[in-house]
């Protein structure tokens, strides 16, 4: 797509503060309208969708359909089953001391929101957030990523398509160039990001001196644990369908697996077999199996392979964007393996013995995005969800938390802040208006001067 002139930025959004002003978005019926174009779109130009990721990146139609189209599909057909009853004012207590009234949280569209798309899942983390943007009553513009291109263009059409060029609308460009005077020159209400650390960073600083409120979907090196009394076979296939799936190229996919120095050979063992049953003794002819989005992240994971001892995989084409699912060990704990997302197909399988040793290896890459614990002793597994610090995850399985539209989800300080999909992204959009209505016919005198002492000794009994 042509990059929007930064010039018509403004000209471009000035219509959708226009529309929200005038409360085109205020009542349920307007919204669900709105959420039904966009659902029959989706569905319309679902061909169009798995063949525009296949041109990205080489996406496999039945990974596009299930991380993009269906769970784009049940956000929406969620939405549109429960919005009545997000939007219904929620009764909360009162104390005595300010009675006779009532008390309820009226939740309120917060106006005019800017939702910035990264290439890996460029469907899915444009529209979900839509969804829930609109489902509150909000007015959007969308930034798809440049770095897929034929996704950008399809999103472009299909919301033309369905949602009045006042309500949404879609700016294109390199990040740089036009997100920066976007922040600049409109007066957002929120901005949503999904992305890298280190843009997310920039976002945030941009948002700052505007006090302008800023919601980081990132990433991190989220781990997959594996203790003595897992079913070894089915961590093994969890975890390397989650390497696997987009080549790796998943901001909830295992980054790294820590397995009980017991088990280690026997993972790997496992591994070597598993890679073959799924992809073939050459993955690189497997229709299964997708590509590198561009060579500059090509040399990056390319560069990566260096390090440690490859156990299976390790082959390459930079003219393919062709990295072979790798399975790696030895890993020094301080290469750019264990400290930097990897964010490909490239596993490193460090061994622990003792639970101390796995707590020291946690705390290299603390309060990842996810993480995932694959153990049937009851004990590890409150100590997972009780002690251990990161955004959402999985006990037994890898990546299936984000697809189940009925859990929040987002990260915790360097993996991210908020929480979108479902309830908690239609109160990522809203303002949560607290109100007291008051009966005006009962005025206790006790809160008036003068004050006085049998009014203090009151007031004091009140505030028990």
């Amino acid at each position: 797509m042509e990059a929007t002139p930064v010039d018509e930025l403004q000209r471009r959004c000035a219509p959708l503060r226009a529309a929200f002003d005038r409360g085109v978005l205020r009542s349920a019926g307007a919204r669900k309208e709105l959420l039904r174009a966009l659902l029959a779109a989706v569905e319309r130009n679902e061909a169009a969708i798995l063949e525009a990721m296949r041109l990205d990146m080489g996406k496999p139609a039945m990974e596009a359909y299930i991380a993009e189209v269906g769970v784009v599909r049940e956000e929406i057909m969620l939405a549109l089953h429960e919005l009545e009853a997000w939007m219904a004012p929620e009764r909360v207590a009162t104390p005595l001391k300010l009675q006779v009234s009532h008390s309820a949280i009226h939740r309120n569209p917060l106006g005019l929101v800017l939702i910035i798309a990264p290439w890996n899942y460029p469907l899915l983390l444009m529209l979900a957030p839509l969804t829930s943007a609109l489902a509150a009553g909000n007015c959007a513009v969308l930034k798809p990523s440049e770095d897929a291109p034929h996704t950008a263009a399809l999103i472009d059409r299909l919301v033309r398509e369905a949602l009045p060029s006042d309500v949404v609308t879609v700016v294109h460009g390199h990040g740089h160039a036009v997100i920066p005077p976007l922040i600049e020159q409109v007066a957002f209400d929120h901005v949503y990001f999904t992305g890298s650390p280190a843009v997310g960073g920039r976002i945030a600083a941009l948002c700052a001196p505007r006090h302008l409120a800023c919601t980081l979907e990132l990433g991190g090196k989220s781990p997959a644990i594996v203790d003595p009394s897992a079913n070894l076979g089915a961590a093994v296939r969890r975890v390397l369908w989650s390497k696997l799936f987009n080549a790796g190229q998943t901001c909830v996919s295992a980054d790294h697996a820590l397995v009980h120095a017991d088990l280690h050979d026997a993972f790997l063992e496992r591994a070597v077999r598993q890679l073959k049953a799924f992809l073939g003794d050459d993955p690189q002819h497997s229709p299964d199996f997708a590509r590198i989005v561009n060579d500059r992240r090509w040399v990056a994971l390319h560069g990566l392979l260096q390090h440690g001892t490859i156990v299976a995989g390790g082959q390459h084409d930079r003219a393919d964007r062709y990295i072979a699912p790798t399975v790696i060990t030895d890993v020094p704990l301080d290469s750019p393996l264990m400290r930097e997302e990897i964010f490909g197909p490239v596993l490193p399988v460090v061994p622990w013995r003792t639970k101390d040793e796995l707590v020291e290896l946690l705390r290299l890459n603390p309060r990842p995005l996810s993480a995932y614990l694959f153990a049937r002793d009851r004990k590890l597994q409150r100590w997972f969800t009780d002690e251990l610090p990161f955004g959402g995850g999985c006990i037994n399985d890898t990546m299936v938390h984000f697809g189940n539209a009925h859990l929040p989800f987002g990260g915790l300080g360097p993996s991210g802040q908020g929480r979108c999909h479902g309830a908690a992204g239609f109160r990522l959009f809203s303002n949560p208006k607290g109100v007291v209505h008051a009966n005006d016919r009962f005025d206790p005198p006790i809160r008036y001067a003068p004050y006085t002492k049998g009014k203090l000794r009151l007031l004091r009994w009140l505030f028990r």
